[in-house]
């Protein structure tokens, strides 16, 4: 029975291919250019860049006061002051100036 197979069904890959893509561009109507579509932003590139630029410094200065006051144990409105980071330096360099 199998080797009696109907010739009609029987197709090449080649074949079965032009046939489906032939169905698909009968399916399909030609598409229609897109018109320009003007994209207007809620917020606008140099606000969010300033805003990146804000979180980020907002972060490093919570980052700062949580290390400095939970983890070092200080006082943490201690850390932004400028007497804490001049002692920091100081004591970073102490040993390069020798």
């Amino acid at each position: 029975m199998t080797s009696e197979l109907n010739n009609t069904q029987v197709k090449s890959r080649e074949e079965f291919r032009k046939t489906r893509d032939e169905e698909k561009n009968t399916e399909k109507e030609p598409k229609k250019k897109r018109e320009g579509k003007l994209r207007i932003r809620l917020i606008p590139i140099w606000i969010r860049l300033l805003l990146v630029v804000v979180l980020f410094a907002a972060s490093v200065m919570i980052g700062v006061v949580v290390g400095y006051g939970v983890i070092g144990d200080g006082n943490p409105s201690d850390a932004l002051k400028k007497e804490t980071w001049q002692h920091i330096v100081d004591l970073v360099n102490k040993d390069v100036k020798k």
